[in-house]
C-alpha cells in the first residue's frame, strides 16, 4: 500500500538520522564527490545515463588538470552510490557521501520527494546538491543548485503551447509523486485563467504498469491533449495502453513533461512518434557546444546511445561546480555557493546562468515532437534563456 508523503518524508529523516558508518580518510591529491542516481528500480530507466553524463563532465575537468584548490591542483574523485528509486535510501546514500565521505558536492537525484528529504542533511553538513530533473518550482535551497527546469521554464511554456495548438480540453496523467502532483496544481491555475478545461486528472504508484482504466476514462472524456508527467517505467505502460486503444498522436497528441530520448530509445519510437516533449535541450538542438557534446558522449558511450535533457543538465551542473571552484580557489560550500551567483557557462543548449537568489539557472524552453529515428525534433523555441521564477511571481494567475 502507497505511503502517503508525509509519512514517508518522516521515514525518511528518521533512517537519515541513524546512519553509524565510520569516516573514510580523505587523499589530499583529490577532491571526492559524490553521484547519487537510481541504477535499479523504476527510474533507472531514465537515472542511469545521468551518471555517464557526470563522469564524462569529470573525465573532461581531470584531462585539463583538474581544479585548484587552495593553491593546489587536484583531480576529482567521483563515489558513485545507487539511490535504487527510494527517497529512503536516497536520504540514507546522501548522508554516507557528505558525512562519512567527506564530499562538498552531490550531483544527483530526480524525484521531488528524493531532493526534499535530503535537504536536512545537507544544511547540517553544509553540502551542496545540483538537481539536473526539471521540477515543480515553489522551493528554492542554500544547499541545491537547480540546473533542471522550474516550471515557469517547462510547465508554463508547454501550456502556452498547447493554448495556441487550440488544445482547450486537457487531460492530465501522472505518477502520485510530487512533482506530478504540484505541476497539475499549476497547470490548472493556468487552465482557468487562459480559458481551458481540465476533463481528467488521474495518478498511478510510481512504477505502476495498469493504465487501462484510465484509458477509459480519456476515451470518455474526449480531450484535446494529454499532458503528461509519469516518472520512469510506468510510461512504456501507458503509452502501450494508449496504442491498444487506438489511439493516435495526430487525434490525441500526449505533451510528456517527463520524457526524454532516454525513454523514447528505451520504450521504442514506434510507439511514441508524434507525440510531444517540452524539455529545455534535446539531441538535435542546433550549435557548436551541442554538437561537440554529443560527439563525445557517442564516442565514449557508443553510437546507438542517446543525449537528453536532464544529462544534458547533469553534466552542466558539474562543469559549473567546476567553474566556481576555480573563481573561489576552494570548495567550501560558503565560497563556492558565492562564487556561482551569475555564473555563465556556454552549455550544450546554449549559454545558462546561475541566479544567485534563487540558485536556479536560465534556461531556454523547446517543445519538440518525436520523430520515427527516435530522437525529437524542435518545434518552437523561447527564442532566448527564461530567467528562472521558480515561486511564479511574475504570473497573476497562480496562487500557492
Amino acid at each position: 500500500m502507497r505511503r502517503p508523503l508525509a509519512v514517508l518524508v518522516v521515514a525518511v529523516l528518521a533512517l537519515a538520522g541513524c546512519a553509524s558508518e565510520p569516516p573514510v580518510a580523505v587523499s589530499s591529491s583529490t577532491v571526492r564527490v559524490g553521484l547519487l542516481h537510481s541504477l535499479t528500480g523504476t527510474t533507472a530507466i531514465s537515472e542511469t545515463a545521468l551518471v555517464n553524463a557526470e563522469k564524462m563532465a569529470i573525465e573532461e575537468i581531470n584531462a585539463a588538470g583538474g581544479i585548484t584548490v587552495d593553491g593546489t591542483r587536484k583531480k576529482i574523485d567521483p563515489i558513485v552510490m545507487d539511490s535504487g528509486s527510494d527517497p529512503v535510501r536516497f536520504a540514507k546514500k546522501a548522508k554516507e557521501l557528505v558525512k562519512w565521505n567527506h564530499v562538498p558536492v552531490v550531483f544527483g537525484g530526480w524525484s521531488s520527494t528524493s531532493r526534499k528529504a535530503v535537504l536536512p542533511t545537507l544544511a547540517e553538513h553544509e553540502a551542496l546538491l545540483f538537481f539536473p530533473a526539471p521540477y515543480e518550482g515553489l522551493e528554492s535551497s542554500a544547499n541545491v543548485v537547480y540546473t533542471g527546469a522550474t516550471a515557469n521554464q517547462q510547465v508554463v511554456p508547454a501550456m502556452d503551447y498547447l493554448k495556441a495548438q487550440g488544445s482547450r480540453r486537457i487531460f492530465l496523467v501522472g505518477s502520485d509523486d510530487l512533482f506530478p502532483r504540484t505541476a497539475n496544481k499549476e497547470i490548472k491555475s493556468f487552465a482557468a485563467a487562459n480559458g481551458l478545461t481540465i476533463v481528467g486528472e488521474q495518478y498511478r504508484a510510481l512504477g505502476s504498469a495498469d493504465f487501462a482504466a484510465i484509458v477509459a476514462k480519456i476515451k470518455s472524456a474526449q480531450p484535446h491533449a494529454i499532458v503528461n508527467t509519469l516518472t520512469g517505467d510506468s510510461n512504456a505502460a501507458f503509452f502501450a495502453a494508449l496504442n491498444r486503444a487506438k489511439f493516435t498522436s495526430s487525434a490525441l497528441p500526449v505533451l510528456s513533461l517527463t520524457v526524454t530520448e532516454e525513454e523514447v530509445r528505451t520504450i521504442g519510437p514506434e510507439v511514441l512518434a508524434g507525440h510531444l516533449v517540452a524539455r529545455n535541450y534535446f539531441q538535435t538542438t542546433s550549435g557548436g557546444p551541442n554538437a561537440k557534446f554529443v560527439q563525445a558522449y557517442k564516442a565514449k558511450f557508443g553510437d546507438d546511445k542517446v543525449t537528453s535533457d536532464p544529462m544534458e543538465a547533469a553534466y552542466v551542473g558539474v562543469h559549473l561546480w567546476a567553474k566556481a571552484v576555480a573563481k573561489a580557489g576552494s570548495t567550501d560550500v560558503v565560497d563556492v555557493r558565492t562564487a556561482l551567483s551569475g555564473l555563465s557557462y556556454d552549455a550544450p543548449e546554449g549559454r545558462v546562468t546561475v541566479d544567485g537568489d534563487t540558485h536556479h539557472v536560465s534556461r531556454t524552453a523547446r517543445i519538440g515532437v518525436i520523430s520515427a529515428d527516435g530522437l525529437i525534433d524542435e518545434l518552437r523555441n523561447s527564442g532566448r534563456p527564461i530567467a528562472p521564477d521558480p515561486y511564479l511571481k511574475s504570473y497573476s494567475w497562480w496562487k500557492a
